[in-house]
């Protein structure tokens, strides 16, 4: 072990570290799992993010709101419900780099999803097929199949999947840009996501737009992994639409309401959309007219009144991504990462292999781990056996098929020390009789 190694692995290190940290105070505005009475090592923001102290104020506002004013709650008093959804829209759209013309919190990711492919997936005999990444979430791609086949396609030849060309199981971009190229003539949609759930890359978005757009594709992004985890500028991307969930990195709660971007160019756009009273504009709105006037903007997606409760912790915790910034949130995660993958490749070499790339630029705070040594065990069986035996350690990440852990050091909560944490904690494994 060398010296420098040596300083990385030791506790005065990792303290020192989290002592430095400009961001440490943001720690303490989470609600932390216990394990034996001390903090859990959470690794799970990928999943689902923690709670934030604020999201019960923000909550019991609503329901003693519900108590004292009832159906007047839309109209008086602090945090009107009426106008509600404008309370997060300013901040949401500084997390994404958009304008607040073009982003809203509304429904779930996949209902967000298929609104979308309602307005920019529309198929021609010439133009029938969509592109995605091959292995994508199951949710998106059944969206896409089921979106195909109700305008009359054929998912085995107009659902085109990108397969990955890389030895660890990741895409590259040249991979990308060959089959967009190849088929570009067919394709109505190139649907991407920002960052692959499974092996954590992340991809360059302005540049998948770029090709997609040269060759006369729509450009939409899931962002599930990407918001609150990347500086996003969807805005300067040029992207057509995105959507995302706010239960991972976003930290508002279990099904959460999710959110939406459209592009400030389709904010007048006659596109055929699926319409809803909510999306009407709002001077006329409650003349409760026959004929639907869509709210320019994302807004004019929006379909019913929004979930006021479930709204309520998306205000706590967009309050501590202003607070923070998401320039100083990615520095903190570079360095986190950066600090995970150190120890890994020093300390654990013979037990985990890295599957998401080395490059910062094309990762953000998850790592994807394959077990391939360690207590006489292989491939599956040894990645669950690690999996387990972290839980009863109080160390928990998560496991998705067939053989992958992601830790993802999130840095509103997590620490050099719990990365620290994470990697003895394996280690005791690997060494366990």
């Amino acid at each position: 072990m060398t010296d420098a190694v040596s300083e990385l692995y030791s506790d005065t290190y990792a303290l020192a570290q989290d002592a430095a940290d400009p961001l440490r105070d943001m720690r303490s505005q989470f609600l932390i799992p216990q394990h034996v009475g001390a903090d859990q090592a959470y690794f799970v923001g990928n999943s689902l993010g923690l709670q934030p102290r604020g999201a019960r104020a923000h909550v019991e506002e609503v329901l003693d709101k519900w108590a004292h004013e009832a159906v007047e709650g839309h109209f008086t008093g602090q945090a009107q419900w009426m106008p509600y959804h404008e309370l997060v829209r300013e901040s949401l759209a500084r997390l994404v780099g958009a304008k607040p013309l073009e982003v809203v919190a509304m429904n779930t990711l996949t209902a967000n999803l298929h609104i979308m492919m309602v307005s920019f997936y529309r198929p021609t005999s010439e133009r029938p097929a969509i592109l995605v990444e091959a292995g994508a979430f199951p949710s998106d791609r059944y969206a896409v199949e089921s979106q195909i086949r109700f305008h009359g396609f054929d998912p085995a030849t107009d659902l085109i999947e990108v397969q990955p060309d890389r030895d660890d199981g990741t895409t590259s971009m040249e991979a990308i840009e060959r089959a967009i190229a190849m088929h570009g003539a067919r394709l109505a949609l190139v649907l991407w996501p920002g960052v692959q759930y499974r092996t954590g890359q992340a991809f360059d978005l302005p540049r998948i737009v770029k090709i997609a757009h040269a060759h006369g594709a729509v450009c939409g992004f899931d962002l599930a992994h990407a918001v609150g985890n990347l500086e996003l500028a969807l805005h300067d991307s040029g992207v057509d639409f995105a959507v995302w969930c706010h239960y991972k990195y976003v930290n508002s709660g279990p099904g959460a309401v999710a959110g939406c971007f459209v592009h400030e160019r389709h904010a007048h756009s006659d596109r055929p959309r699926f319409a809803g009273w909510w999306g009407h504009e709002q001077n006329t709105r409650f003349r409760m007219g026959p004929h639907f006037v869509p709210t320019p903007g994302a807004e004019g997606w929006q379909l019913s009144n929004p979930p006021i409760l479930g709204m309520a912790p998306l205000r706590a915790s967009l309050e501590l991504f202003d607070a923070a910034g998401m320039p100083a949130l990615r520095a903190k995660s570079l360095r986190l990462t950066g600090y995970l993958e150190a120890l890994i490749r020093e300390r654990l070499d013979g037990t985990l292999q890295i599957v998401t790339p080395a490059d910062p630029a094309q990762r953000g705070c998850q790592l994807s781990l394959r077990v391939i040594g360690g207590r006489g065990l292989t491939g599956r069986d040894a990645g669950r056996a690690l999996f387990d035996d972290l839980a009863t350690r109080g160390v928990l990440g998560d496991w998705r098929e067939p053989d992958v852990i992601r830790i993802s050091p999130t840095p509103l909560y997590n620490t050099h020390a719990d990365v620290l944490r994470f990697v003895r904690a394996v280690e005791a494994w690997r060494d366990a009789s």
